[in-house]
């Protein structure tokens, strides 16, 4: 069997979508889906609930505590009856032989190996492209689009619950999985939509900052220099966003500008969030060099 994991907080609408894709796949070998809600005030029971009465799959939800995506995802593998795990976020559209294209990756590989594939970022359902060039990713782990066995999971630990905000918890873990010596494969066919529209300056800027505070995280725990180059965590790096970082008021208002034109402020906003990001990199490696607590 294989074990579809979704970690999902507050995000009824987006969930129901998933799980109404997940429903026309073809040509998979039996599956379930657990959907770990961490925590939702919403409607997420009640769209599972739904569900269960009428998709051809095995679905359950799981109580999966305090907002903190490793712990759900975690608490989703363990949940899990399958051998092959399947991550996929809430918020995508699964192509109807989705599952079957992570599968044939994996039979007869030779060694346990991490499958992902392309993610197409969308700004709604409408949108579905083919992939192209343009959607390679090198990454070795990506929960959005990533399938592993549940053992090479185990054996490595599972994600880590220290990273509880907003970024690299799966970075991480796919550094571990790497050193186990797992292999990684990319699949062409097993591309997903990842529905994107476009999102508040303010949340924004709050997923930015926690994934800053994160990154820091990720390089004292990993002090490579494949960690650093991929955070951002490298001296040139860091003296650039100083030397920004007196222009951050003015990407600020002309961010959060309605008059002015759009790619003029698109450019602020992206300037924005590159300074910001740097800037709070910066502060939180320094905290954790002095040894400062939180």
């Amino acid at each position: 069997m294989i074990s579809v994991v979704i970690a999902t907080k507050d995000r009824a609408l987006f969930l129901q979508r998933a799980l109404e894709s997940l429903a026309q796949q073809r040509g998979a070998p039996e599956f379930e889906v657990v959907v770990a809600d961490n925590g939702s005030t919403d409607g997420t029971p009640h769209v599972v609930a739904g569900a269960v009465e009428i998709v051809p799959y095995h679905l359950r939800r799981i109580e999966a505590g305090r907002a903190n995506r490793g712990l759900a995802r975690n608490m989703g593998v363990s949940a899990a009856a399958g051998q092959l795990i399947l991550f996929v976020d809430d918020d995508v559209w699964l192509p109807a032989n989705f599952i079957a294209a992570h599968v044939a990756e994996h039979r007869g590989a030779r060694s346990s190996r991490v499958v992902t594939g392309p993610i197409l970022n969308v700004p709604d359902y409408d949108h579905r492209p083919r992939p192209g060039a343009a959607n390679y990713s090198s990454a070795f782990f990506c929960t959005c689009n990533a399938s592993v066995s549940k053992v090479a999971l185990e054996a490595v630990g599972g994600f880590d619950e220290a990273f509880n905000l907003y970024g690299w918890e799966d970075t991480e873990l796919g550094l571990r999985l790497r050193s186990a010596g797992l292999e990684h494969a990319f699949a062409w066919d097993a591309f997903l939509y990842h529905i994107k529209p476009p999102e508040s300056l303010e949340l924004s800027i709050r997923r930015t900052l926690e994934k800053a505070t994160m990154a820091a995280q990720f390089v004292q725990k990993a002090p490579s220099l494949r960690t650093k180059l991929a955070t951002g965590a490298y001296g040139v790096n860091l003296m650039r966003g100083k030397l920004a970082a007196p222009l951050l008021p003015l990407f600020a208002g002309v961010a959060s500008s309605d008059v002015l034109p759009k790619p003029l402020v698109s450019f602020a906003r992206t300037r924005l969030l590159d300074g910001l990001y740097v800037k709070r990199l910066a502060e939180e490696m320094k905290r954790k060099r002095d040894g400062d607590e939180p």
